[in-house]
Protein backbone atom coordinates (compact mmCIF):
# COMPACT_ATOMS: atom_id res chain seq x y z
CA UNK A 1 0.00 0.00 0.00
CA UNK A 2 1.28 3.25 -0.65
CA UNK A 3 1.73 6.23 1.78
CA UNK A 4 -1.25 7.65 0.65
CA UNK A 5 -4.28 6.62 2.23
CA UNK A 6 -7.65 5.52 -0.28
CA UNK A 7 -10.67 6.82 0.35
CA UNK A 8 -13.12 4.29 1.61
CA UNK A 9 -16.34 4.38 0.19
CA UNK A 10 -19.09 3.60 2.35
CA UNK A 11 -19.45 -0.04 1.87
CA UNK A 12 -15.83 -0.47 2.54
CA UNK A 13 -16.04 1.52 5.41
CA UNK A 14 -18.39 -1.07 6.93
CA UNK A 15 -17.10 -3.83 6.50
CA UNK A 16 -13.64 -2.95 7.23
CA UNK A 17 -15.26 -1.67 11.04
CA UNK A 18 -17.74 -5.04 11.46
CA UNK A 19 -14.46 -6.60 10.93
CA UNK A 20 -12.69 -4.93 13.30
CA UNK A 21 -15.85 -5.12 15.62
CA UNK A 22 -16.43 -8.27 15.73
CA UNK A 23 -12.51 -9.31 16.40
CA UNK A 24 -12.59 -8.19 19.59
CA UNK A 25 -16.73 -8.63 20.62
CA UNK A 26 -16.88 -12.00 19.45
CA UNK A 27 -13.01 -13.27 19.18
CA UNK A 28 -14.44 -17.67 19.02
CA UNK A 29 -15.78 -16.88 15.68
CA UNK A 30 -12.88 -14.45 14.21
CA UNK A 31 -11.75 -14.70 11.21
CA UNK A 32 -15.28 -13.97 9.69
CA UNK A 33 -16.79 -15.56 7.06
CA UNK A 34 -18.67 -13.86 4.32
CA UNK A 35 -21.96 -14.83 5.49
CA UNK A 36 -21.23 -13.75 9.11
CA UNK A 37 -19.48 -10.55 8.09
CA UNK A 38 -22.52 -9.52 5.70
CA UNK A 39 -24.86 -10.00 8.99
CA UNK A 40 -22.92 -7.44 11.25
CA UNK A 41 -22.99 -5.03 8.54
CA UNK A 42 -26.48 -5.10 8.47
CA UNK A 43 -27.76 -5.39 11.91
CA UNK A 44 -29.94 -2.95 13.18
CA UNK A 45 -28.42 -1.81 16.67
CA UNK A 46 -25.15 -0.13 17.01
CA UNK A 47 -24.79 0.96 12.86
CA UNK A 48 -25.41 4.56 11.53
CA UNK A 49 -26.83 4.51 8.53
CA UNK A 50 -28.29 1.02 8.47
CA UNK A 51 -27.56 -0.95 5.62
CA UNK A 52 -28.72 -3.70 3.75
CA UNK A 53 -25.64 -5.14 2.05
CA UNK A 54 -25.53 -8.37 -0.40
CA UNK A 55 -22.85 -10.66 -0.53
CA UNK A 56 -22.03 -9.28 -3.92
CA UNK A 57 -21.35 -6.05 -2.73
CA UNK A 58 -19.69 -7.10 0.72
CA UNK A 59 -17.33 -9.45 -1.29
CA UNK A 60 -16.66 -6.59 -3.84
CA UNK A 61 -15.39 -4.32 -0.89
CA UNK A 62 -13.94 -7.31 0.43
CA UNK A 63 -11.51 -7.69 -2.76
CA UNK A 64 -10.93 -3.78 -2.19
CA UNK A 65 -10.04 -3.70 0.82
CA UNK A 66 -7.72 -6.20 0.16
CA UNK A 67 -5.91 -4.55 -2.79
CA UNK A 68 -5.14 -1.84 0.19
CA UNK A 69 -3.71 -4.15 2.35
CA UNK A 70 -6.33 -3.18 4.69
CA UNK A 71 -8.02 -6.64 4.71
CA UNK A 72 -6.32 -10.82 4.74
CA UNK A 73 -8.27 -13.49 3.11
CA UNK A 74 -7.26 -16.41 5.91
CA UNK A 75 -6.31 -19.68 3.62
CA UNK A 76 -7.33 -23.03 4.14
CA UNK A 77 -10.24 -24.31 5.42
CA UNK A 78 -13.61 -24.89 3.37
CA UNK A 79 -15.14 -21.61 3.91
CA UNK A 80 -12.64 -18.31 2.90
CA UNK A 81 -12.49 -16.38 6.31
CA UNK A 82 -11.35 -12.76 6.75
CA UNK A 83 -9.47 -10.29 9.31
CA UNK A 84 -8.57 -6.54 9.20
CA UNK A 85 -5.23 -5.47 9.11
CA UNK A 86 -6.14 -1.90 10.45
CA UNK A 87 -2.94 -1.30 12.39
CA UNK A 88 -0.18 -2.35 10.58
CA UNK A 89 -1.71 -0.10 7.60
CA UNK A 90 -2.50 2.63 9.70
CA UNK A 91 0.46 2.26 12.24
CA UNK A 92 -1.98 2.93 15.12
CA UNK A 93 -2.18 0.91 18.42
CA UNK A 94 -5.46 -1.47 19.05
CA UNK A 95 -7.12 1.58 20.98
CA UNK A 96 -6.71 4.01 18.33
CA UNK A 97 -8.14 0.95 16.29
CA UNK A 98 -11.14 0.87 18.44
CA UNK A 99 -12.15 4.49 18.34
CA UNK A 100 -12.07 4.47 14.46
CA UNK A 101 -14.25 1.18 14.75
CA UNK A 102 -16.85 2.87 16.78
CA UNK A 103 -16.29 6.00 14.01
CA UNK A 104 -16.73 3.74 11.14
CA UNK A 105 -19.90 1.90 12.17
CA UNK A 106 -22.21 4.56 14.17
CA UNK A 107 -20.89 8.05 12.52
CA UNK A 108 -19.23 11.31 14.44
CA UNK A 109 -19.66 10.97 18.31
CA UNK A 110 -18.22 12.43 21.28
CA UNK A 111 -15.91 11.59 23.58
CA UNK A 112 -17.99 10.98 26.35
CA UNK A 113 -19.91 8.54 23.25
CA UNK A 114 -16.90 6.89 22.59
CA UNK A 115 -16.11 5.86 25.21
CA UNK A 116 -19.21 4.06 26.41
CA UNK A 117 -19.66 2.39 22.98
CA UNK A 118 -16.25 1.05 23.25
CA UNK A 119 -16.75 -0.83 26.61
CA UNK A 120 -17.32 -4.09 24.85
CA UNK A 121 -13.86 -4.03 23.08
CA UNK A 122 -11.68 -1.89 25.38
CA UNK A 123 -12.55 -0.38 28.35
CA UNK A 124 -11.16 3.59 28.51
CA UNK A 125 -10.20 4.80 32.22
CA UNK A 126 -11.81 8.39 31.32
CA UNK A 127 -13.02 10.64 28.77
CA UNK A 128 -9.34 11.84 28.97
CA UNK A 129 -7.94 9.35 27.71
CA UNK A 130 -10.36 8.93 24.85
CA UNK A 131 -9.36 12.53 24.06
CA UNK A 132 -5.88 11.82 24.24
CA UNK A 133 -6.16 8.61 21.49
CA UNK A 134 -8.47 11.41 19.14
CA UNK A 135 -5.53 14.16 19.96
CA UNK A 136 -2.98 11.71 18.14
CA UNK A 137 -5.33 10.34 15.51
CA UNK A 138 -5.78 13.86 14.51
CA UNK A 139 -2.18 15.26 14.53
CA UNK A 140 -1.03 11.88 12.98
CA UNK A 141 2.68 12.46 10.87
CA UNK A 142 1.34 10.50 8.30
CA UNK A 143 -1.68 12.02 7.77
CA UNK A 144 -5.18 13.23 10.13
CA UNK A 145 -7.32 9.89 10.30
CA UNK A 146 -10.40 11.97 12.49
CA UNK A 147 -11.29 15.41 12.63
CA UNK A 148 -12.96 17.47 15.39
CA UNK A 149 -16.04 18.92 14.12
CA UNK A 150 -17.60 21.94 15.00
CA UNK A 151 -19.70 22.10 18.17
CA UNK A 152 -24.04 21.79 17.10
CA UNK A 153 -26.00 24.64 18.58
CA UNK A 154 -26.71 23.54 22.04
CA UNK A 155 -24.32 20.93 22.63
CA UNK A 156 -21.97 20.45 25.24
CA UNK A 157 -19.01 18.25 23.74
CA UNK A 158 -17.87 17.98 20.28
CA UNK A 159 -18.09 15.64 17.96
CA UNK A 160 -15.62 13.64 16.20
CA UNK A 161 -15.46 11.58 12.66
CA UNK A 162 -13.14 9.49 11.11
CA UNK A 163 -11.65 10.83 7.47
CA UNK A 164 -11.06 7.03 6.02
CA UNK A 165 -14.19 7.63 3.78
CA UNK A 166 -12.87 11.57 3.08
CA UNK A 167 -13.56 14.87 4.52
CA UNK A 168 -16.71 15.84 6.24
CA UNK A 169 -19.86 16.27 4.15
CA UNK A 170 -22.51 18.41 4.75
CA UNK A 171 -24.65 15.67 6.01
CA UNK A 172 -21.94 14.56 8.20
CA UNK A 173 -22.16 18.01 10.05
CA UNK A 174 -25.96 17.40 11.08
CA UNK A 175 -27.15 15.92 14.16
CA UNK A 176 -27.42 11.92 14.04
CA UNK A 177 -31.15 11.51 15.21
CA UNK A 178 -32.80 13.85 17.58
CA UNK A 179 -32.35 17.12 17.42
CA UNK A 180 -30.07 18.87 20.12
CA UNK A 181 -31.68 21.72 21.06
CA UNK A 182 -30.60 23.29 24.29
CA UNK A 183 -31.33 20.72 27.69
CA UNK A 184 -30.35 19.38 30.13
CA UNK A 185 -28.65 16.08 28.87
CA UNK A 186 -25.62 16.45 26.51
CA UNK A 187 -25.57 13.72 23.16
CA UNK A 188 -22.98 11.87 25.47
CA UNK A 189 -25.45 11.98 28.57
CA UNK A 190 -28.59 10.61 26.19
CA UNK A 191 -26.39 8.13 24.07
CA UNK A 192 -25.25 6.77 27.33
CA UNK A 193 -28.69 5.92 29.00
CA UNK A 194 -29.62 4.60 25.63
CA UNK A 195 -27.02 1.60 25.65
CA UNK A 196 -27.49 1.22 29.29
CA UNK A 197 -31.42 0.52 28.52
CA UNK A 198 -30.13 -1.77 25.60
CA UNK A 199 -27.80 -3.98 27.97
CA UNK A 200 -30.69 -4.30 30.80
CA UNK A 201 -33.22 -5.68 27.62
CA UNK A 202 -30.09 -7.90 26.71
CA UNK A 203 -29.69 -9.16 30.11
CA UNK A 204 -33.48 -9.05 30.76
CA UNK A 205 -33.78 -11.72 27.47
CA UNK A 206 -30.98 -13.47 28.56
CA UNK A 207 -32.53 -14.38 31.93
CA UNK A 208 -36.00 -15.40 30.15
CA UNK A 209 -33.92 -17.45 27.56
CA UNK A 210 -32.66 -19.41 30.91
CA UNK A 211 -35.27 -19.71 33.08
CA UNK A 212 -37.16 -21.42 30.21
CA UNK A 213 -34.57 -23.90 29.46
CA UNK A 214 -34.20 -24.29 33.28
CA UNK A 215 -37.95 -24.85 33.48
CA UNK A 216 -37.79 -27.42 30.53
CA UNK A 217 -34.87 -29.44 31.43
CA UNK A 218 -37.20 -29.71 35.44
CA UNK A 219 -40.35 -30.77 33.25
CA UNK A 220 -42.29 -27.91 34.96
CA UNK A 221 -44.02 -25.50 33.20
CA UNK A 222 -42.88 -21.65 32.62
CA UNK A 223 -44.29 -18.96 35.03
CA UNK A 224 -46.02 -16.67 32.42
CA UNK A 225 -45.19 -12.93 33.67
CA UNK A 226 -47.26 -10.77 35.73
CA UNK A 227 -49.84 -9.20 33.56
CA UNK A 228 -49.42 -11.18 30.81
Amino acid sequence: MTSALPILSAVETRVLGVLAEKQRTVPDSYPLTLNTLVAGCNQKTSRNPLMELSETEAQAALDSLKGYSLVMESSGGRVARYEHNIERVLRVPSQSTILLTVLMLRGPQTAGELRIASERMHNFADISSVEAFLDELAERAAGALVVKLARLPGARENRWMHLLAGPPSEQALEPAGEPTGRGDASLGEVAALRLKVARLEAEVAALKALTSRICSELGIADTPEAGA
